[in-house]
């Protein structure tokens, strides 16, 4: 009888056990439980992104141009799940760039894995797959009201909507996909910069401005104005020395020059390549490559009341070339202190803010860039141009700081014991544990052979 009733005890609880199975795989199913155990919580969403993904009343629309190949896909997908654990709309969509370049070009996809959010009628691309690039896109996402940016046009400069290949069509025509409307401002047609422009670009004038154009972007600029100017190597004497001098930057003569160029592959030592940038809002955290054709030195000659960062800086191998460089032999030059020419490491991006004179504005912004090649159609697709153009107009539009992420260090990767710690887990692991299960085993075997 005891006998009998142990083989049901037995039975009965084999019988729990699947029931018990049955029923967590059976809730398993409909409920999803997640939890985090790592330190600071870093495989979870920060507060600051719960609370924009809170803010979207509507499903957002991913796509990821991710190559097939290799584990690109799986990663942006895991990525990704912490932001759908939390939003359930949010989907996400692969595209295999390969099978059509030219679609890809008209994107202005260059970054494996890049992705384009949709959400309603309005759409951000990232190069970068960080919680805080895709938390402030969502951000300006939501934000939707359309930025007024006025380009100055009429004295050669680079159009906002040109599709030669020196304009800066293919550029703003995404941007203006994220909420940026670009307005043509003649000074041939009005006397001064409208109310209402949250920014000015003067994009590399090759003509001289008149009198009245350049005392319409002082004002401006006296009065609060956000301003972009990029300007040229043989394009700083054109009427805007009372600009530079409002800004207390000056356009250093001369081409800029890198003669490391050769160990990247490029022949031609005009183009000036970055990898590592001068810490600033603009740059925090960027880490791409971008490509600079032909640039100007910037220096600055004053101090003023604005707060003045260098972003852009070339090498220590670089130096302002004064002499014709020849483009059948572009590498035939040298340097020459005793022409007046200067040796780098030299800057040629400025980041100017202070407090705005306006009442309405809390800070004014100002970005001087040696260079606007850098954003035209031609090379736009290189590296991360397309990505540090879209940087500088988020600065500048006030947009930089979004969302803060706190960055979240993993302090639980590195174990440091030292060598006799060592000694006694290898001990412990390799005779202790083996001699108390041969014990446990033991006493298991003697206690049933005494039944």
């Amino acid at each position: 009888m005891r006998h009998l009733l142990r083989r049901l005890d037995g039975w009965l609880f084999a019988l729990l056990l699947v029931l018990a199975a049955g029923a967590l795989g059976y809730l398993s199913s409909r409920y999803a439980h997640v939890a985090d155990w790592t330190a600071n919580g870093r495989a979870s969403l920060s507060a600051e992104s719960r609370a924009v993904l809170a803010r979207l009343d509507g499903p957002v629309d991913i796509v990821s141009y991710a190559n097939p190949q290799g584990n690109l896909r799986q990663t942006v997908a895991g990525f990704l799940q912490r932001y759908q654990q939390v939003k359930h709309d949010i989907s996400l969509r692969f595209v295999d760039p390969q099978l059509d370049p030219a679609r890809m070009r008209e994107l202005g996809i260059t970054v494996d894995g890049a992705l384009i959010l949709h959400y309603r009628d309005r759409e951000q691309r990232l190069d970068e797959l960080s919680e805080r690039s895709l938390t402030n896109a969502l951000e300006r996402l939501i934000r939707g009201n359309d930025r007024i940016v006025a380009f100055v046009t009429g004295d050669g400069e680079r159009r906002a909507d040109g599709q030669a290949n020196d304009g800066l069509g293919t550029f703003i025509t995404q941007l203006e996909g994220s909420g940026l409307r670009a307005v043509p401002l003649n000074f041939a047609q009005v006397t001064a910069v409208p109310q209402g422009t949250d920014l000015v670009v003067l994009a590399s004038p090759s003509l001289a401005l008149a009198p009245g154009a350049v005392q319409a972007l002082v004002t401006y600029v006296q009065n609060g104005g956000n301003l972009l100017w990029l300007t040229e190597p043989g394009n700083s004497d054109l009427g805007l020395a009372p600009l530079a001098a409002t800004l207390g930057v000056r356009v250093l003569p001369g081409v800029l020059v890198d003669g490391s160029g050769a160990a990247l592959g490029l022949h031609d030592p005009r183009n000036i390549t970055l990898g590592d940038y001068p810490p600033q809002a603009i740059t925090r955290g960027f880490v791409l490559t971008t490509l600079f054709p032909q640039v100007s030195a910037l220096a600055q000659v004053t101090r003023s009341d604005w707060d003045v960062k260098a972003f852009l800086r070339s090498s220590a191998q670089s130096w302002t070339e004064f002499k014709p460089i020849d483009n059948a032999k572009p590498s035939n030059i040298r340097f020459d202190a005793t022409a007046g020419e200067l040796k780098g490491p030299l800057d040629f991006g400025f980041a100017l803010s202070r407090l705005s004179p306006s009442p309405d504005k809390s800070e004014q912004r100002v970005v001087v860039i040696g260079d606007g090649d850098f954003l035209s159609n031609t090379f736009l697709g290189n590296g991360g141009n397309r990505a540090l153009g879209e940087r500088v107009f988020d600065w500048l539009l006030g947009d930089d700081k979004l969302v803060d992420v706190p960055a979240r260090g993993a302090p639980d990767r590195l174990l440091q014991i030292s060598q006799g710690e060592l000694n006694l887990i290898s001990v412990g692991f390799l005779i202790v544990l083996p001699l108390l299960l041969l014990l446990l085993g033991g006493l298991i075997v003697w206690r049933r052979r005494r039944r």
